[in-house]
């Protein structure tokens, strides 16, 4: 009866033991499988373009930023948004903003809401080429008339 007693103990001290050890190994092997797969690196260009930026003018007529009610556009890595305030009043006077992508230097964007100023455009989407040199960014209109220098504001 000693030995069926000590096995027994034998037994479940292994037991205990296996599962001290496949427990904390599992969680490990789970933990290691939710973790997503290192992204590709985005593009210089794209990382470029995040941010703020204040429309400055037209290649050729590029001016200063201006002091209140510039036009404004914000980009993270995959929406946009551009909003301007009328300098007298501070009231939005137009907004708007979507999705883009890029494929190279050739940027899109595609207007998925607005105020009633660009409400027309909800929906159309805007060809571009894009460059950005320091902290200049110029868009030129593939199809639109929309070439623009823009600068980064800090």
């Amino acid at each position: 009866m000693k030995n069926n007693t000590l096995t027994r103990h034998i037994i479940r001290a292994a037991v205990l033991t296996l599962l001290a050890l496949a427990i904390p190994t599992a969680l490990f092997v789970l933990h290691a499988a939710d973790k997503p797969a290192p992204a590709a690196s985005a593009p210089q260009l794209a990382k470029d373009m995040m941010g703020t930026w204040v429309l400055v003018g037209k290649p050729g007529k590029v001016g200063e930023p201006p002091a209140a009610g510039g036009r404004l556009k914000f980009r993270t890595g995959r929406h946009w948004t551009m909003t301007q305030a009328n300098p007298d009043t501070g009231l939005t006077v137009m907004h708007d903003g979507g999705t883009y992508t890029l494929d190279g230097d050739k940027y899109v964007e595609t207007i998925e809401y607005a105020n009633q100023s660009t409400a027309n455009d909800i929906g159309k989407s805007f060809m571009f080429t894009v460059k950005v040199e320091g902290d200049t960014m110029t868009q030129t209109g593939i199809g639109n008339p929309y070439t623009e220098v823009w600068k980064r504001l800090k």
